[in-house]
């Protein structure tokens, strides 16, 4: 069985920071590709930011210059430093993992349940 959660999601003022975790466990034998992705109100989820297991890295234009993602491969967990908050970046952000089980042999993609971060004065 494996787990994947979001943590640290909260409300945040205009041009302020914030960082949000997502943790992989279970019987993980390997973790490959990582991801955020966040869904507004009326909106479809959109992909902003994943990180490969060596470490590349991409984001969308919505936010590029603001948003940083990195990863503790040994902890199978990943960040989401999130700076310059806009109103518009309210959503909640789910974050998904590529992950190999311990006893399979194939790459499945597993979410967590997703995490509230409302940027508001």
């Amino acid at each position: 069985q494996v787990q994947v959660e979001e943590s640290g999601g909260g409300l945040v003022q205009p041009g302020g920071s914030h960082r949000l975790s997502c943790v992989a466990s279970g019987s993980i034998y390997s973790v490959s590709a990582m991801a955020w992705y966040r869904q507004a109100p009326g909106k479809e989820r959109e992909l902003i930011s994943a990180i490969t297991s060596e470490g590349t890295t991409a984001y969308s234009d919505s936010v590029k210059g603001r948003f940083t993602i990195s990863r503790d491969a040994a902890e199978n967990t990943m960040y989401l430093q999130m700076n310059n908050l806009k109103p518009e970046d309210t959503a909640v952000y789910y974050c998904s993992a590529d992950i190999m089980l311990k006893y399979g042999g194939e790459w499945l993609r597993f979410w967590g349940q997703g995490t509230q971060v409302t940027v508001s004065s």
